[in-house]
């Protein structure tokens, strides 16, 4: 086989040992951490060694958009395992991108690295050693086993290829509440969530060390990759819920540098940070979230609350924006955030964020503000051509049509405790004593004598705490659109019409939400790209005509239309068959990101405008 070259993603130089096979060498980008154990009951316990890894293959071709490939394989070295309860197999890309967890009772299955064909076992990888978990999935061995498994087409020389990435997430097996479990690190996170809203036992609260530090530490990403940030926080320690889902349990392998990509849309930027030295990308004039994670590592309770402040600056821009009231358990994190309009032409702005209590995962973001209603298609004329035109694909750019989000709340805990204060009470008394001498005479005496009491005049003091719960809130995004010929089109018959005459899109999009309107904005935004220009180059901006009751947004009136309706004029060389319009509506914000969806809908092309001219004589009178 072919030597594969190794590209470079980690942010630190990783040696590779001498003695790797020179073949499907893979680049990790993959470091780790942990600490002790602790202890466990008969109820809830974790064996060590118990554990293994997802290997899930991502499609990077569209670096925009990584998808899975398939179903993600778990691998483990445990010869007898049996689960009582598991979730259905997904990848930390799939519940980033609004999966929820599934929870499965039978049919669980593991992949065991096969021996007799020449597999290595895994290494442990639950306070395992990380260079040798580097050297083992990186090797050709497993690149080889796992396009086996996967039944990739083509094998090894497919995954290697430079179009695929392993995405490496650990596992561990344990018994929690009597019952057995297998699940990753972000699955634990996530559950963990669900059994602290309801009020149940948490993993937390009794499998700390495990689900919350070394499940979790066991890797994490040196250099940020497929969307998910580098993790640069301790490498021990117990860690929250929200650290883990965003950074945590997770690391990547990386075959070749990509082949020179076919050309794709030009997509507008979107939630995705792009390649440059700005961290969002924003556009004019629209209502956004900016949101950043507090993490407390001592209580944040009502008695003092935090207050984060974002100062936005632009040119001849700023604003301020501050969140009061947050209150965070110690060792956990909130995310806060600051809704606002972005300015109405296009510039940079630079946000910096501060905090009372407790500390920020970063305090600046860069932002840039884009304005799209500037690539408009040319006017089409009468006797355009286009002979070598070829339809391309639909494009398929980032989607995230749910989101989830927690808010922490406190609540006082009374505990009166009596505070003891003991006073004496005198209560003098005088006493007449008699005294008989030896020789038989008497004298009489008197003192004084306290016959007083203690008393407890104490009080009742409340040493009570406070008590954190969490509320869950969620928004989901729908929409449609509808592509239909313009009304000025005089032959269309429903959705078919000749080409050379307008169409129509209205596109209707809807946000829904549990939450307060203040924690969420409304999708804002479409784009559409269309099959004459291969979806790329230009895009028409559409824009809303209707914010109440169901939202609509449709094409910007046509400066090339002599009414100036809202109409994209199809090309008369259009080959007959189906015209299909692609297009993206996004800018739906959350506190935990922005919704975006992939739309398309079109028409079928009958003929062309010219049939519907007839040439003759005049008429006779």
């Amino acid at each position: 086989m072919k030597n594969k070259a190794i590209s470079v993603l980690l942010a630190i130089v990783l040696l590779l040992s001498s003695g790797l096979p020179a073949y499907a060498t893979g680049d990790p980008n993959v470091d780790g951490g942990g600490g002790g154990m602790g202890t466990g009951t008969d109820q809830n316990f974790w064996i060590g060694g118990t554990d293994g890894v997802r290997v899930s293959i991502v499609d990077i071709r569209d670096p925009a958009n990584p998808h899975m490939v398939g179903i993600p394989r778990d691998y483990t070295n445990v010869t007898e395992l049996s689960l009582d309860r598991f979730f259905e197999p997904r990848s930390k890309l799939d519940y980033r991108n609004g999966t929820s967890l599934n929870i499965r009772t039978g049919g669980h299955i593991v992949l065991r690295p096969n021996e007799a064909k020449g597999d290595k076992l895994l290494p442990r990888i639950i306070q395992g050693n990380i260079t040798t978990i580097r050297e083992y999935f990186t090797s050709d061995g497993a690149a080889r086993m796992i396009a086996r498994d996967f039944n990739i087409g083509g094998g090894v020389n497919t995954l290697t290829n430079g179009n695929y990435k392993l995405l490496l997430e650990p596992i561990a097996y344990f018994t929690f509440q009597g019952q057995r479990w297998g699940m990753t690190a972000h699955e634990a996170a996530m559950f963990n969530e669900q059994l602290r809203a309801t009020d149940n036992t948490t993993l937390r609260s009794v499998l700390t060390s495990l689900t919350h530090q070394n499940l979790p530490l066991a890797m994490f990403l040196e250099r940020s990759d497929l969307g998910f940030p580098a993790y640069t926080g301790t490498k021990t320690g117990t860690k929250d819920d929200l650290t883990i889902r965003t950074y945590l349990g997770i690391g990547t392998v990386t075959y070749t540098e990509p082949p020179e990509e076919e050309e794709v849309p030009e997509v507008p930027p979107g939630d995705n940070p792009p390649p440059s030295s700005f961290d969002m990308d924003y556009r004019v004039d629209t209502d956004v979230i900016t949101s950043v994670t507090l993490h407390a590592n001592d209580e944040i309770n009502p008695d003092s609350p935090a207050t984060v402040t974002f100062n936005i600056v632009g040119e001849n821009f700023s604003r301020t924006h501050t969140m009061s009231g947050v209150v965070v358990p110690a060792g956990d994190s909130q995310v806060v955030w600051a809704k606002w309009r972005t300015p109405q032409r296009e510039q940079n702005v630079t946000i910096t964020m501060s905090t009372n209590r407790g500390y920020l995962g970063t305090d600046r973001i860069n932002a840039r503000i884009v304005d799209l209603n500037q690539n408009e298609p040319p006017d089409p004329k009468a006797d355009d051509r286009n002979d070598g035109f070829r339809l391309r694909s639909m494009p398929n750019n980032a989607q995230r049509t749910s989101a989830r989000w927690t808010v922490w709340w406190a609540q006082w805990h009374e505990f009166w405790v009596w505070i003891p204060n003991w006073v004496w009470i005198s209560n003098w008394v005088t006493i007449r004593e008699t005294i008989t001498r030896a020789d038989g005479t008497t004298s009489t005496r008197t003192r004084r004598v306290d016959r007083g009491w203690w008393e407890d005049r104490g009080w009742w003091e409340d040493h009570g705490w406070w008590d954190f719960f969490t509320d869950i809130y969620t928004a989901g995004l729908t929409a449609k659109s509808s592509i239909m010929p313009d009304e000025m089109t005089p032959t269309a018959r429903g959705k078919i019409m000749g080409s050379g005459y307008g169409v129509n899109n209205e596109v209707s999009p809807s946000v829904t939400s549990n939450s307060p309107t203040s924690h969420h904005t409304f999708a804002q935004t479409a784009i559409s790209w269309f099959p004459e220009f291969e979806y790329r180059t230009y895009w028409r901006l559409l824009e809303i005509i209707k914010w109440t009751g169901q939202m609509r947004l449709e094409f910007r009136e046509n400066f090339f239309d002599p009414w100036e309706r809202r109409a994209h004029f199809t090309p008369i060389w259009y080959p007959c068959g189906p015209y299909d319009v692609y297009t993206w509506v996004l800018d739906a914000w959350t506190p935990a990101g922005m919704l975006s969806m992939n739309l398309s809908d079109g028409i079928i092309i009958e003929g062309s405008l010219w049939d519907d001219w007839h040439i003759g004589p005049l008429p006779v009178d």
